[in-house]
């Protein structure tokens, strides 16, 4: 089985953390291989951002569909995931959709941690698009707009707020850049803690397994 995990973004240090972590839970299950956006913005934070990334992501999904079992969208705000549903047949996973609907089976409540304040609504929208509000607690970021996913103490900080005071029982990772966190930040706060890069390959790999995909019937029928 071979898995290609698509980072939304032209970072390449984020690619490299994604990569890592990637491999660290495929192990020598399935191969695994990720790609960076070319054309997109360093960061996916807004609307704009999905939209320029969105023709490079097309491409990398038409390039290597023969040669991958299934596709992984490493942003957490699951940009341009409906679109490369309806323009292929291998099955396209979202990090965000997989790790909060996982974070659901875990617990009675989830929290997302987010990189930043400026996309807790963009977070909420997803939320809502999941039909996962009934089990949400909450979307935190870090207390000042911290926006740096390299560095764990704000995003602790934020979760151990969710924990105690919006009654969370589960910490959903809403950033990929914070893949290789969630083991570290489970042993402290004594929840699970989930790291959506794992999350959309548990869900990869098992609709391989199963061979199942994108139902194209009507909604994500091709054009």
């Amino acid at each position: 089985m071979r898995i290609l995990i698509i980072n939304p973004n032209s970072s390449q240090e984020m690619t490299a953390a994604i990569q890592r972590a990637a491999a660290d839970y495929a192990g020598d299950a399935f191969e695994v291989e990720t790609i960076a956006t070319p054309g997109a913005p360093e960061y996916i934070d807004y609307y704009t951002d999905q939209a320029l990334a969105a023709p490079g992501m097309m491409q990398i999904v038409r390039d290597n569909e023969a040669a991958f079992d299934a596709f992984v969208v490493a942003c957490h705000c699951d940009p341009n995931l409906d679109l490369l549903k309806q323009i292929t047949d291998r099955p396209v996973v979202g990090i965000g959709e997989a790790s909060m609907k996982i974070a659901s089976m875990l617990g009675h409540s989830f929290s997302v941690v987010s990189a930043g304040k400026h996309s807790i609504p963009n977070k909420e929208a997803v939320i809502r698009k999941y039909h996962l509000e009934g089990c949400c607690a909450s979307v935190r970021g870090p207390k000042d707009d911290f926006d740096d996913p390299t560095v764990e103490g704000p995003y602790l900080s934020a979760a151990q707020v969710a924990l105690e005071e919006d009654l969370a029982e589960v910490i959903v990772l809403g950033c990929a850049g914070f893949a290789g966190m969630a083991e570290q930040m489970s042993a402290k706060l004594g929840v699970p803690v989930l790291d959506g890069v794992v999350c959309g390959l548990m869900v990869a790999e098992g609709l391989v397994k199963a061979g199942y995909s994108t139902s194209k019937i009507r909604r994500y029928k091709p054009c």
